[in-house]
């Protein structure tokens, strides 16, 4: 008997709610994704902090944080498929086929972001801005297979989301330009959830670089997050890397406004430098090939 009632009372609450979703304004949608994602993910967070013995007057250690940031990316594909499921599109949609095609965009996204961090150190090299230890380049081979699997992973998850499913829901109601600035301000604010006082100087390279995740995904000819997917994975790959293995030493030569404040490149003027430049190559790419 109770189970007839709750029948009776979930599939008419369901088709309502598949009904409203469809028919409701993109900004609604997005809200409900966002609410469902940070709703799921939040009991989930109080259970790992207690495992992992926070202490609230502490701030938050990274091998604290790393467990958190997983979660709550592994919950992502999770409510894209409900929004999917409630809004009756694919995953195609938002830019994720499984096929050759995607491999291939991937691997050129891969080689571009790759070169383009090669590019940023060897010219501040050039310059005397930074030098590298030669020593710490052993642990590199060490390291490099765990964090490829970590960039990859944020790399996608975060394009799934930002280039994906927000980007794509924005271009309903607005032209894909004005949809570009409006999921790259999310893309950059949300950044501040996990370090305010690194963050904040990021800010307008964080947007910068959101936009040229944008361009990435546009110019892509087979219409997927391949290129985008694989261009912020290399990025974040190279760079925590470089970070890990403390390969690049900054020598002071000039003010860490033009390195990058906090020593982080998308906070100066050569990161920034370096985000229009690899923008340049993609539209060019774009345009010609």
């Amino acid at each position: 008997m109770f189970f007839f009632s709750l029948t009776n009372f979930s599939v008419p609450f369901i088709s309502n709610l598949l009904t409203s979703l469809q028919d409701a304004p993109v900004i609604v949608v997005v809200m409900v994704f966002f609410m469902a994602w940070l709703g799921c993910w939040l009991p989930i967070a109080l259970v790992l902090l207690r495992l992992l013995h926070w202490q609230p007057i502490k701030p938050l250690q990274p091998e604290q944080k790393l467990p958190l940031i997983v979660s709550l990316y592994l919950l992502a594909p999770l409510i894209v498929w409900g929004v999917i499921w409630l809004t009756n599109s694919s995953f195609s949609d938002y830019g994720v086929v499984a096929n050759w095609a995607m491999l291939g965009s991937l691997a050129l996204g891969l080689g571009l972001g790759l070169v383009s961090i090669v590019m940023l150190y060897a010219c501040q090299f050039w310059l005397g801005w930074c030098v590298f230890k030669e020593l710490n380049i052993k642990q590199i081979a060490s390291i490099l297979p765990s964090i490829l699997l970590v960039a990859l992973l944020v790399g996608g998850i975060e394009e799934l989301v930002f280039r994906g499913f927000l980007l794509t829901e924005l271009e309903q109601d607005y032209s894909v330009w004005v949809a570009a600035v409006i999921s790259s301000v999310i893309f950059a604010l949300l950044h501040l959830v996990w370090e305010q006082q690194e963050t904040l100087p990021q800010l307008p390279g964080l947007w910068l670089l959101g936009m040229m995740l944008v361009l990435a995904r546009i110019c892509d000819r087979s219409h997927n997050l391949g290129i985008a997917w694989g261009l912020h994975s290399a990025l974040v790959w190279a760079i925590a890397t470089i970070d890990t293995a403390q390969l690049v030493t900054y020598t002071g030569k000039v003010s860490e406004w033009w390195t990058g404040k906090n020593n982080k490149p998308l906070a100066g003027v050569a990161g920034i430098v370096c985000v229009l430049g690899t923008s340049l190559i993609l539209w060019v790419l774009s345009v010609y090939f």
